[in-house]
């Protein structure tokens, strides 16, 4: 039987910790838990630095459980259970992401726990929008996403009964407010093209459109929230992503653009994307008939923009990420919004009725 979903990070002790590893490393007894960083967000996280009495495991490992107090705005927005749900799976994932040694549900509670790799253990240097991506690191990370987003291109993905589960990408509402309030905090780096719309056209007139069009065409397995932050950098520049949690199944366009336009600086992006979509397109492991054409891929990446430009605004009028994070997302969405014409995008793909 499963102990108890640890209630605070100072209730995890040896025996927890010996149990939770036991499934990769069958002959190790932890001796000492020292819980070194607690990170706790709209999840709870923490860091633990581990000693053995017997066998050898890893000398750190990073922890994540559900956080009452965010329950209900993750079930709202992205699933509680998504990511232990696919690392409870069959499902191989063909991207770098963290070795996941226990995960424990607990849906009457609404609780879970996950155990697993600490990547800095082997390198991985978690990024955030201040310290932005390569153009060579970025190519690494869309080339990642196709190989993701290739085997489980249309039926693929429903040859995974273990993922029947995973929702398709739907729009939420309640936004709009916060996306005045961030318009207003971001008005100093936001395009004035950006600064004169209102929030509830941010909301309804684009991103809700835009999520809408995500039904069309073949879905795949998507990430959901691929922005900068949810990615790790390794020594030979590959990326890794982090946080499964708004896994869905949908078009891929949100996944391609949401990570692009915000892991890279605004100069890079205007000099490389036509370069890094065309890498994309190129690294989908899919016969040339199932393959986006790139007009279709540009046309798509285009409409994305809205997504990451409603999200980082609305994010920029709250507590849950440092303003310098916030900031430097929301300007870099807003300048892709103009420069790709997101406005006439969306209208192609899903014109007013």
């Amino acid at each position: 039987m499963a102990p108890a979903i640890p209630a605070d990070w100072d209730a995890v002790d040896a025996a927890w910790m010996t149990w939770a590893l036991t499934e990769s490393f069958p002959d190790v007894v932890v001796g000492d838990v020292e819980l070194v960083l607690r990170d706790d967000g709209t999840n709870r996280r923490a860091r633990f630095g581990l000693t053995y009495e017997r066998g050898s495991g890893p000398s750190t490992v990073f922890m994540k459980a559900a956080d009452p107090a965010h329950t209900k705005l993750n079930a709202s927005t992205g699933g509680v259970f998504n990511e232990p749900r696919l690392f409870l799976s069959d499902a191989a994932l063909p991207v770098d992401h963290p070795v996941v040694f226990r995960v424990v549900i607990d849906e009457p509670g609404l609780d879970f726990v996950m155990v697993m790799e600490d990547i800095a253990a082997r390198g991985g240097d978690p990024r955030d929008s201040t310290r932005p991506l390569t153009v060579e690191q970025a190519a690494n990370g869309v080339r990642g996403l196709a190989k993701l987003h290739g085997a489980f291109w249309a039926d693929r993905l429903d040859r995974h009964p273990t993922l029947a589960w995973v929702e398709p990408y739907l729009a939420w509402s309640g936004m709009a407010g916060g996306i005045d309030v961030g318009l207003k905090r971001t008005a100093d780096v936001v395009p004035r093209a950006v600064r004169d719309l209102t929030g509830e056209q941010i909301e309804g007139d684009y991103w809700a459109r835009y999520i809408a069009t995500l039904a069309d065409g073949p879905a795949t397995l998507l990430h959901g929230d691929p922005h900068i932050g949810n990615t790790y950098v390794l020594a030979d520049d590959d990326v890794g992503f982090l946080d499964w949690q708004v896994l869905r199944r949908g078009n891929f366009s949100i996944d391609l653009g949401y990570f692009l336009q915000g892991a890279v600086t605004v100069e890079d992006r205007r000099s490389c994307e036509a370069d890094l979509i065309d890498a994309y397109v190129d690294a989908l492991d899919l016969p040339a008939g199932e393959r986006p054409s790139r007009a279709e891929t540009w046309l798509r990446y285009r409409a994305s923009v809205a997504h990451g430009l409603a999200i980082w605004l609305a994010t920029a009028a709250s507590k849950w990420q440092r303003p310098e994070v916030s900031f430097a997302l929301a300007e870099r969405y807003a300048a892709a919004f103009v420069d790709l014409d997101t406005r006439s995008a969306i209208d192609e793909l899903s014109p007013h009725s």
